[in-house]
């Protein structure tokens, strides 16, 4: 048994769990519209050990979402999850918050483009086919009447996210179909980090960084 535990803050859903094998043994999130992350994180990975029925020396290693997504959210998921690697001696596992996000479509045919809200008509969004191969690389790009044309005169594109919201009035193609109101979850993350797992695909503790994607602008307070 490969026990990792998972933890997603790249967006408004503080999320995290414990996979046994990829197979969800507890899990604990909250999305409120706000971000909680500095609240919530700590108590939620103590209570998913608990429900788990693991302490911390048993679980194999800590998988953390990369990003891109909110800077903030991501330091303090990455922070959490080098501490404890740091802290318990296991090693560190990145999951791609997109991909993640994307496997919460299930289809069989189509293409899934999962997307983050940024600022404006902007969004975090990349492209994959129905079995969660990346076909084009994560971009912030502005979304345009124009934009992901030519997938979606292949066939059906599945928007997946909180940036779908902006999308649906100008991406108005018969083979649009969005799925709103989801967000990345440390559900998704467990099949994702159990195969990195297995490849031993880690990352150097001391020298990982979120992927911000976008350089951090402070906005200056009025």
């Amino acid at each position: 048994m490969v026990a990792i535990l998972n933890i997603e803050t790249a967006t408004k859903n503080c999320s995290v769990s414990i996979a046994s094998d990829g197979e969800i043994l507890a899990i604990q999130e909250l999305n409120d519209g706000n971000y909680s992350h500095a609240e919530k994180l700590h108590p939620f990975i103590q209570q998913v050990i608990k429900e788990a029925k693991l302490s911390f020396d048993e679980i194999d290693a800590i998988a953390v979402s990369k990003g891109p997504g909110s800077y903030t959210g991501l330091r303090i998921g990455v922070s959490a999850a080098k501490g404890l690697c740091f802290a318990l001696g296991k090693p560190l596992i990145a999951v791609e918050t997109l991909q993640s996000l994307a496997c919460k479509v299930h289809v069989d045919e189509g293409l899934i483009v999962p997307m983050l809200d940024a600022r404006r008509m902007e969004v975090y969004a990349a492209v994959y086919n129905a079995n969660y191969e990346q076909v084009r690389e994560i971009k912030a790009e502005i979304i345009n009447n124009d934009s992901f044309k030519e997938y979606l005169s292949q066939g059906k594109v599945y928007f997946i996210g909180d940036g779908t919201a902006k999308c649906k009035e100008v991406i108005t193609h018969k083979n649009a179909v969005f799925i709103d109101r989801e967000f990345p979850s440390a559900k998704e993350m467990a099949n994702r980090s159990f195969d990195k797992y297995k490849k031993n695909d880690i990352e150097d503790v001391a020298y990982f960084e979120p992927f911000y994607l976008k350089d951090f602008v402070a906005t200056p307070e009025k």
